[in-house]
């Protein structure tokens, strides 16, 4: 391994550490396929605890789940992302994400349409709404589900129900983390920071557009993990059930 490989594979490296995404007018994208510096970068990739996730127009950076030196705890996410109050918050926020993954992540034609549309914070506020009433229904006959899945169903479920659902005056929901359309607002923006979406807000319709690093993300990095494809599972109402199967 030259000095000059190892100088260009840590020049990728480190500017994707730095930006998350290298795309294909940069410099390093070339330089990355170069077959010396592909194995070195993916070889301190390896040793970090972070994955490649390469596609024919940008390559991108991310932390593995566990055993990286860049994994964060929860204290840290809190101290990072100041809208992470409380890890009731968190769950919550993570069921909203997911929820908004699983609706960009249907068919062909719900990506195009997201891509172009977006999904306003309204429409995930009642997609959230649908699945967390529908996880409500389900405790009432089983007291343990989601116990299998490790996710304290009865909290999200809880503390959804007692949040604030008027959704009159954005501007002012949004800045408050402990309305629904607040804690969507901060989920998004978790989203947005990581540059996986862009967020319009305009007159007072706000809406979150993917990017297609989002899109690649799923299609190269979120499949290949069970657990998603279990939330996305988890993230289906009674309606979507019966649309999948009209028999019923």
């Amino acid at each position: 391994m030259s000095a000059e490989t190892i100088k260009k594979a840590s020049a990728v490296y480190f500017t994707l550490l730095k930006d998350k995404v290298i795309d294909e007018n940069s410099e390093h994208f070339q330089a990355y396929f170069d077959p010396d510096v592909r194995q070195t970068v993916l070889l301190l990739a390896d040793e970090s605890g972070t994955y490649i996730i390469e596609s024919p127009k940008r390559i991108q950076l991310v932390v593995q789940p566990t055993g990286s030196v860049f994994a964060t705890n929860f204290t840290h996410m809190k101290d990072r992302h100041k809208q992470v109050e409380t890890k009731k918050h968190f769950h919550l926020m993570s069921v909203v994400i997911m929820s908004f993954l699983a609706s960009i992540d249907r068919n062909q034609a719900a990506k195009i349409r997201t891509k172009r549309e977006g999904i306003s914070f309204y429409t995930l506020e009642r997609q959230v709404n649908d699945v967390i009433m529908n996880w409500d229904s389900i405790l009432k006959t089983k007291p343990d589900f989601g116990e299998d899945e490790k996710i304290d169903m009865k909290d999200v479920v809880t503390t959804w129900k007692y949040m604030e659902v008027d959704t009159d005056d954005y501007g002012a929901k949004k800045a408050n983390r402990r309305t629904r359309i607040g804690l969507i607002a901060s989920a998004m923006r978790l989203l947005e920071t990581e540059g996986l979406i862009v967020i319009l807000d305009r007159e007072d319709i706000p809406k979150a557009i993917p990017k297609q690093e989002l899109f690649e993300r799923i299609e190269y990095l979120y499949h290949d993990y069970d657990r998603y494809e279990m939330f996305k599972e988890l993230m289906k109402t009674e309606e979507d059930l019966h649309a999948e199967n009209p028999s019923n």
